[in-house]
């Protein structure tokens, strides 16, 4: 076949591949924006707030879709978002959510509500989308030995020989059926040389190997393992739809609470943009980074529920990040409904929380302009967002 032939071909694919990761992408943003503004505004209409707009998008507008009950539908041209607008009864005229109107004019208890809903219905999307995976892949189940990840350079992992792709199967004469163990034999070990076994290309592989100090790539310094990178073997069982259910909810539960203990380490990771020995991995990443993700997870196998399963964890992203109390963000106006309800219907002054909601804003957007230029240089450079 001709050079240039196979170059156009090339050149096709990645045209197809690109414009089925941005599609992707837009589905994916425009369900976890509706979903969360849906949560505002039914909140708002079930507390006798009155709304004006059910925007998707941000301004400018660029059509009114429908119009019933007295609330607009519209379509707005920056794709990157959605908000609800409230009738500004103070001052006569709209505001986007939050600035004030008879939104503003409710009562404390009230108006917390309603900037829940949003954060909430992205929690219950997260969980119906876990759930309907279960059901249709069956639930991972704990089976066989530990799969070997990254194999880090002169660790002791890669001088006794481990590789990529092995199955941990024994351990000091112990059955790796647990991933606990790992980290358990290392330190019971002491030091001392351990016998392991692994399975490789369908045969059995004996290895010997001394736990010691290494460091991950993050910085992370262990005194006393191996330097690799693992996972549970499992199998994905077949499992009624009340058990599925019941699983959605309980690992939705349980990734927000590993997401939580992990913001302790989002300063850092913000840091380590800065860094250039910091992996593309553990930076975080705006909607440019997103997209990309997106695109690696549908050209995975299994790539439609690998999309869905990002979906889900992005949607648990955005319920803990938005209940966070960062100026411009729902959590920041709970903060003020609360100062507001503790003071006895005394509301802060406009100006002053208006003020602390701008300054968030414009420290947010100066975040994400400097979190989007990494992930372009990233881009740039051919970095997988989600490591090799």
């Amino acid at each position: 076949m001709p050079a240039s032939v196979v170059i156009s071909l090339r050149s096709t694919l990645l045209m197809v591949t690109t414009l089925l990761s941005i599609g992707a992408f837009l589905l994916m943003l425009g369900l976890l924006v509706v979903v969360h503004e849906i949560g505002h505004f039914v909140c708002a209409i079930w507390m006798g707030i009155k709304v004006e707009e059910f925007g998707i998008g941000y301004p400018p507008r660029a059509l009114v879709m429908f119009e019933r009950g007295g609330v607009k539908y519209t379509l707005n041209w920056l794709p990157l978002g959605g908000f609800v607008r409230f009738a500004n009864s103070d001052e006569g005229q709209d505001s986007l959510y939050g600035a004030g109107g008879s939104l503003a004019a409710a009562t404390p208890w009230r108006k917390i509500l309603v900037m829940v809903a949003g954060p909430l219905m992205n929690l219950l999307l997260a969980m119906v989308i876990l759930s309907v995976i279960f059901m249709i892949q069956g639930v991972p189940t704990p089976s066989g030995g530990q799969y070997i990840g990254d194999v880090y350079a002169t660790t002791p992992a890669a001088i006794a020989g481990f590789q990529k792709g092995d199955e941990l199967i024994r351990l000091d004469g112990q059955e790796m059926t647990d991933s606990a163990l790992v980290p358990k034999t290392a330190q019971a070990s002491q030091g001392r040389t351990l016998d392991a076994v692994v399975l490789r290309d369908g045969k059995e592989i004996m290895l010997k190997v001394t736990p010691g100090p290494w460091s991950a790539p993050d910085g992370t310094r262990y005194n006393l393992g191996f330097g690799f990178s693992y996972s549970q073997k499992t199998v994905h069982k077949p499992v009624s739809p009340i058990a599925a259910a019941g699983r959605g909810v309980s690992d939705s539960i349980a990734l927000t609470s590993q997401m939580l203990r992990s913001l302790s380490s989002l300063p850092a990771s913000i840091m380590g943009i800065f860094s250039p020995s910091s992996p593309a991995a553990s930076q975080p990443i705006g909607p440019v980074g997103i997209a990309r993700a997106t695109g690696e997870v549908i050209q995975q196998p299994g790539g439609l529920l690998a999309f869905w399963n990002l979906t889900a964890i992005l949607s648990l992203n955005l319920f803990l990040l938005n209940l966070l109390p960062i100026p411009a963000l729902d959590g920041s106006h709970i903060i003020f409904s609360i100062v507001e309800w503790i003071r006895g219907g005394k509301k802060v002054p406009p100006e002053k929380e208006a003020l602390v909601h701008a300054l968030g804003f414009a420290a947010l957007m100066a975040l994400m302009l400097l979190i989007t230029v990494n992930d372009v240089i990233n881009a740039i450079q051919g970095t997988p967002v989600l490591g090799n």
